[in-house]
């Protein structure tokens, strides 16, 4: 195979193969991919990118797991272990209903002890007060974690908690689907079959879910290819995905640390992630994980979404991240257009959102 040959199928939109995925991997030609990347992704957004005026709120970082590549987990009793009150949680969302947020990102620990009304009690608390923000909440783990400490089904646990206000999944606690990369990473975490399980009953529900990659640490570039290969056969059969998330390792204060992902690397993934995922509507260039600069450049690989305001991140930044704690709206706009991008402000499910009233000056 060539790569003359590999764009000749994207640009037929046809689909290529994990051999082919690899081999577009191990070639130097970075421009050739990220020509490629941009043929998908014109096909998908046009010229546009996209941006939130969101908040994240990390409720516990109280967690059972033992996650190697995690800075964020504290056992009970640690000295960093938090856990919110509900009147604390919902503190939080006024405070990101006051900044403009449209979205509250909210995920947390494996936490041994909260009852399962904790869970239930936070989104009815916040959505009775704030009906117009889309609550895109808890992780698979998360909810696989509710199931056993509840004994309820998988199925029960997302019913409650739509019932309860929840709007939608985000992708993480995927990590690398790899049984060798998960067993030296994170042992005993939810395995692969489980993790698109849980997304697979979601998008039964009608509920929309994300899926990510944390790559940048023992991977090797077959295993990123078979953890994208695990996914587009489901997005095939439910078509519930809305964006694949790239996220890149940050390795301070974990116990893999020293451990660098190079900038070559970030555009191969961005890129590659885009070609072959070619039936999600869009792949996110998270400047959280990415730094500012590295991220505005993944719009030129495949990328179409710039994330948001993001506001009060902790997970990233315990481990070591460099990224600002928040982007303004302006700011994110200016990135887009220098990237040469038209920027578009979007609701959680990539509806274009027009604001009636005026941001914030902290966030505008």
């Amino acid at each position: 195979m060539t790569m003359a040959e590999i764009e000749e199928k994207i640009r037929a939109g046809e689909r290529i193969t994990e051999e082919e995925a690899l081999f577009l991997f191990q070639s130097p030609d970075i421009h050739a991919l990220g020509r490629m990347s941009e043929i998908v992704r014109r096909r998908w957004n046009g010229n546009r990118a996209y941006y939130i005026v969101n908040r994240h709120i990390n409720y516990s970082n109280v967690c059972v797991d033992s996650c190697r590549f995690c800075a964020f987990a504290q056992k009970p009793g640690q000295p960093l272990a938090f856990t919110y009150s509900l009147e604390e949680m919902v503190q939080r969302a006024d405070e990101g209903a006051e900044q403009g947020a449209i979205e509250l990102h909210i995920v947390g620990g494996l936490h041994p002890d909260l009852p399962y009304d904790y869970y239930l009690n936070i989104l009815r608390a916040i959505k009775a007060r704030h009906p117009h923000i889309h609550l895109k909440c808890f992780t698979a783990v998360e909810i696989s974690h509710l199931a056993r400490l509840t004994g309820l089904s998988i199925e029960r646990v997302l019913k409650d908690l739509i019932d309860a206000g929840l709007g939608s999944l985000p992708g993480g606690g995927a990590e690398m689907f790899a049984g060798r990369v998960r067993e030296k990473i994170c042992p005993g975490k939810l395995y692969v079959d489980e993790w698109l399980d849980v997304h697979r009953t979601a998008h039964g529900l009608g509920l929309r879910s994300n899926a990510t990659m944390l790559y940048g640490h023992i991977e090797t570039p077959e295993e990123i290819i078979d953890h994208l290969a695990h996914l587009r056969p489901l997005q095939d059969e439910t078509g519930g995905f809305l964006t694949f998330i790239p996220l890149r390792f940050q390795s301070r204060n974990t116990r893999l640390e020293g451990v660098m992902c190079t900038g070559v690397k970030d555009l191969r993934v961005h890129a590659i992630s885009r070609i072959y995922l070619d039936n999600f509507p869009h792949i996110k260039s998270y400047w959280t994980m990415l730094g500012v600069k590295t991220a505005q450049v993944m719009l030129r690989f495949g990328a179409d979404d710039f994330d948001g305001t993001v506001i009060d991140e902790k997970i990233v930044h315990m481990a070591g991240s460099t990224s600002p704690k928040l982007l303004t709206v302006s700011t994110i706009q200016r990135l887009i257009r220098e990237a040469g991008r038209e920027p578009v402000e979007r609701d959680t499910l990539f509806q274009p959102y027009h604001r009636t009233q005026s941001l914030p000056a902290a966030i505008a």
